[in-house]
């Protein structure tokens, strides 16, 4: 089926033009990373233009009207926008949804003019634009187009004729900005809305149809280029959110946003508005907007440790954890250990543990929202995209997740090492550690100091195999109250635990199972029967090393420190929060010990 010239054009027009655009970005993703050095050298811009293109092309099928095509990409490309780049080009046609007439086809004039009329769109959209990027490109391109609204012959000759007009724009994009002549490069996401065109003039010279949608589009993977990072990065993380049913003014958000970071970009409605900025406390601002807003989705890329592993890898074999895993953030830090975070959600809002929403913060929600908090699984989709960014950089990977039985987390990560490991031919070792928090942290610490002394992987993997076997946590619970709520307990056995004062210890089986490990009347006979336990198992295997825990409760847990000070013979690798997995069902005051013995 071909598609020549028209006077008018309807959804499925609009839909494979999309298509055939969309394709030529993904196709060129790489290349247009390596141009990526504003407004941050992250190198990844043709992986989040991707990105927001395949939100589009998996969840979009297209309608006879116009109207209703255009729309529906439009809140695909928003709810999947990745990036500034991403955000603006989402904004881009959310803009031109708006404005086109609801009609089931338009001709060349009323396209021209509603191309026009979205450009306010884009510029309202960012808190500072700037001109020599994808804004300049976009406007440039919009003039022409609607500088030929009269042309009654319009869709195909005029799209045509603008490439010149897009060429020179995007050539004079380098000395408008000073960073991109410094480094002699176009802006990165004004070539990708080019390439994007490009695609759509190649779908109307031949106008296939068919070719169009079988064209094979391959999977968006974070696949960095070899450009070196240089400039300093002010705010670390690069962060973005979909808030639902606004309650302040775009304004309000906007302030908001303003005193929390830079690189600010909001597209969309207020009843479905998405949020780009950079930021070093995603935490805080977070807590902050639960209050205004529905959070539906939190995306956050740590642009330091991207950078890191561009330019400044310790070492050519890269550890993966995720959040489950509890060490301290200057450990996690000196290791460059890679957390991926769980899920986690009160109600309907959405965060994502450890990073847009802190420890403090956690409990604190978890006494004063009346819905009991549910984590769920990383999805094999994020594994994928850190993956090919390791595998790009790294001899090996090696990853070691929470219990199995607690979450699909490890077998989204071996499913997209499986698929990374082929298409790199780097090996990506995936192991489900049989535990979770302090336990995990120290094999997960065994294996990065292994890493550091230079052990081939082989030594590591075995090295960590013998830490599932001999790490061990035992949690002291203070009541009930929380494990009844999650529904670990059963409220009749609840209530009778708490009548006769039944405080119990909580520990993880061999299989990865959580078990009873014992009961007692109060959290100091819990805590004594911990130490004895850790004392007589360290009297036949010395004590590697031991993480304390606790659930906001730091005066118990400096006593718990004391104790086992006197046991082990030496300091705790640190004293933290508990993890959320374990501490939304231990609950507020809770206390732990995580030791791993030597064979």
């Amino acid at each position: 089926m071909k598609y020549y010239d028209t006077e008018e054009i309807n959804g499925k027009y609009i839909y494979y033009a999309f298509l055939a655009g969309g394709t030529q970005v993904l196709r060129n993703q790489v290349m247009i990373n390596d141009l990526n050095v504003f407004p941050v050298q992250d190198n990844d811009t043709g992986t989040n233009l991707a990105s927001t293109i395949r939100s589009v092309i998996d969840n979009v099928r297209p309608s006879k009207s116009y109207k209703i095509t255009i729309g529906d990409i439009a809140d695909a490309a928003i709810a999947g926008a990745r990036g500034n780049s991403g955000v603006i080009f989402a904004q881009f046609l959310y803009g031109l949804s708006s404005v086109t007439l609801n009609k089931p086809a338009i001709n060349f004039k009323e396209f021209a003019e509603s191309i026009k009329q979205t450009i306010p769109f884009i510029y309202e959209a960012i808190d500072k634009p700037v001109e020599g990027t994808i804004l300049t490109v976009i406007k440039d391109w919009s003039d022409f187009i609607y500088s030929r609204k009269e042309n009654l012959n319009g869709f195909k000759n005029v799209i045509i004729e603008s490439f010149s007009v897009l060429e020179k724009s995007l050539k004079e994009t380098t000395s408008k900005l000073r960073i991109l002549n410094k480094h002699g490069v176009v802006d990165a996401g004004a070539k990708g809305f080019v390439l994007f065109i490009e695609g759509i003039i190649s779908f109307l010279k031949t106008g296939n149809i068919r070719k169009v949608a079988a064209q094979s589009v391959e999977n968006v993977l974070r696949v960095h280029s070899n450009l070196k990072a240089e400039n300093d990065i002010n705010f670390r993380y690069c962060t973005e959110a979909v808030i639902k049913d606004l309650s302040i003014s775009k304004a309000g958000l906007q302030k908001i946003l303003r005193e929390n970071g830079d690189s600010i970009v909001m597209a969309g409605a207020e009843n479905n508005i998405r949020i780009h900025l950079h930021t070093n406390h995603p935490a805080d601002l977070f807590y902050k907007l639960k209050d205004y807003g529905t959070i539906t989705f939190q995306k956050v890329d740590d642009m330091v440790r991207q950078q890191e592993i561009l330019t400044n890898r310790k070492w050519n074999i890269a550890l993966v954890t995720d959040s489950a895993c509890d060490l301290p953030k200057e450990i996690i830090e000196y290791y460059q250990i890679n957390v991926v975070p769980l899920n986690l959600s009160f109600g309907d809002n959405q965060y994502l543990d450890k990073l847009t929403v802190n420890a403090e913060q956690f409990y604190d929600l978890l006494e004063t929202q009346p819905e009991f908090p549910k984590t769920s699984q990383v999805n094999e989709y994020t594994f994928t995209n850190l993956y090919s960014q390791l595998a790009a950089r790294y001899d090996a990977v090696i990853a070691v997740h929470l219990t199995s039985e607690f979450s699909g987390t490890f077998a989204n990560s071996w499913r997209a090492a499986k698929q990374i490991q082929k298409e790199f031919n780097k090996p990506v070792h995936v192991i489900d550690s049989k535990n979770l928090s302090g336990a995990l942290g120290l094999i997960v610490l065994k294996a990065a100091m292994d890493i550091e002394k230079g052990e081939s992987v082989e030594n590591i993997l075995t090295s960590i195999n013998s830490g599932i076997e001999n790490a061990g946590i035992y949690v002291s619970v203070r009541n009930l109250d929380y494990m009844i709520k999650g529904g670990r307990v059963s409220k009749p056995k609840g209530f009778i635990a708490e009548l006769f004062g039944i405080n119990p210890i909580v520990s993880m089986g061999k299989d990865g199972k959580s078990v009873l490990f014992g009961n007692t009347f109060s959290q100091k006979a819990s805590l004594n029967k911990i130490y004895s336990h850790v004392k007589n198992l360290s009297l036949t295997r010395p004590v590697w090393n031991y993480i304390v825990l606790h659930a906001n409760n730091q005066p118990g847990a400096e006593k718990v420190e004391e104790r086992m000070i006197e046991i082990a013979g030496k300091k705790p690798v640190s004293v933290v929060n508990i993890s959320s997995v374990i501490g939304m069902h231990a609950g507020l005051g809770a206390l732990a010990v995580s030791v791993l013995f030597d064979n």
